[in-house]
């Protein structure tokens, strides 16, 4: 039995930073019908480096949200070490907070429910025709509306249906997050290199540490278990065998996320406009993902709001608009990541940084933007 049918103006797929950006945004700046379908309800833990460029501090601020007077760790160092142990330290250029997903989207999401209608379901089809779209839910809702925003993250069954060709390829990456209780400076975030994958670590605002690492699934496989594989795998870098050996975990497993896929995607797709990592998904070496999420949102949200030619315009510039904003970043996450996973060059690398510890903020910078308001 189907319920009756509701019509939006705007209806956003996914309730990520991304998802929930836009809800805020467009609530504030248009009249608009806005809807958010989110499969869970807040708040809830993501696999996530739960690190933030401050190139999105101003334009949150201007939302209405200050992640730093909810507890947000201000974070202003970065280390680096090589898969055999050796450090680098540096200043971060614009500088960082730490928040957990499980924080953040809480609140971001305490701001949206004033102004969006929230539906807690999941989508399973999404058809275009006339220039409207029809949304069809596991629970047996449809709904109407005239845009879709694509937030459902790095990997959806919609991306299946919609038959996007990346979600075609294989890939091998898997992600691994908890949080623990460490003694770790909270002005920091490490990214610590072992074969096969990389581990950021930095504290959230609860004053633990968030711990998210990123390997391959072929390293991980012999160790047939995540003990096992921090013990004997991540443990080869004497600075995670430090942290896994003495950090207490807070919770009751490990979260994984596996399947992660770094190939390109369109940012408009069957007249869908992506936006965070339905869009695109930066290697999380950089530190930026959270912050391209937000950013892509407020990108689309303007557009759609400056837009006065319908559209097949809004379309094409938003596409533009995404390519010349994030298109080189990816970029650069791809050769840095090759870079760093293998051994040889890691090696020649971390010479040359020694020489000329001023790369490494020049490097940050190609992954990140300016700060927008």
């Amino acid at each position: 039995m189907v319920s009756e049918i509701a019509e939006f103006d705007i209806l956003i797929i996914g309730g990520g930073l991304a998802g929930l950006t836009c809800a805020l945004h467009l609530s504030k700046s248009t009249n608009k019908r806005i809807a958010l379908i989110e499969k869970y309800s807040y708040p809830h833990h993501k696999v996530c480096g739960e690190y933030i460029s401050n190139e999105v501090i101003l334009y949150l601020n201007n939302l209405g949200i200050d992640p730093i007077a909810e507890g947000a760790k201000n974070i202003t160092n970065f280390e680096l070490s090589t898969v055999n142990g050796k450090k680098l330290k540096t200043k971060l250029p614009l500088g960082g907070f730490g928040m957990s997903r499980y924080a953040i989207d809480d609140l971001l999401y305490r701001e949206v429910r004033k102004t969006t209608h929230m539906i807690f379901d999941t989508v399973t089809t999404v058809e275009f025709s006339s220039e409207r779209f029809t949304v069809h839910t596991q629970l047996k809702s449809v709904y109407k509306a005239t845009y879709i925003v694509g937030a459902f993250g790095k990997r959806s069954n919609l991306d299946v249906f919609l038959n996007r060709k990346f979600i075609q390829k294989k890939t091998p990456w898997m992600a691994v997050k908890a949080h623990y209780e460490y003694n770790f400076p909270e002005d920091t975030v490490a990214l610590h290199n072992f074969k096969g994958g990389y581990c950021g670590l930095s504290k959230i605002e609860s004053g633990w540490v968030n711990a998210c690492y990123l390997a391959t699934v072929s390293s991980f496989k012999k160790y047939k278990s995540i003990e096992t594989f921090q013990k004997k795998r991540l443990s080869e870098n004497k600075h995670l065998k430090h942290f896994f050996e003495t950090a207490i975990l807070k919770f009751e497993k490990p979260l994984t996320i596996s399947q992660i896929s770094f190939e390109e995607k369109e940012p408009v797709e069957n007249h869908i406009f992506m936006v965070g990592d339905s869009a695109g998904l930066i290697h999380p070496l950089c530190g930026n993902g959270m912050a391209m999420a937000i950013h892509s949102a407020k990108l689309f949200s303007e557009l759609f709001i400056q837009n006065k030619q319908g559209r097949a315009t809004l379309e094409e510039t938003y596409a533009n608009a995404w390519n010349n904003t994030f298109s080189g970043r990816l970029k650069a996450g791809r050769r840095i990541q090759k870079l760093l996973l293998n051994p040889y060059s890691s090696a020649i690398s971390y010479r040359v940084i020694r020489l000329f510890p001023s790369l490494i903020p020049w490097i940050i910078q190609k992954t990140h933007g300016s700060p927008i308001q």
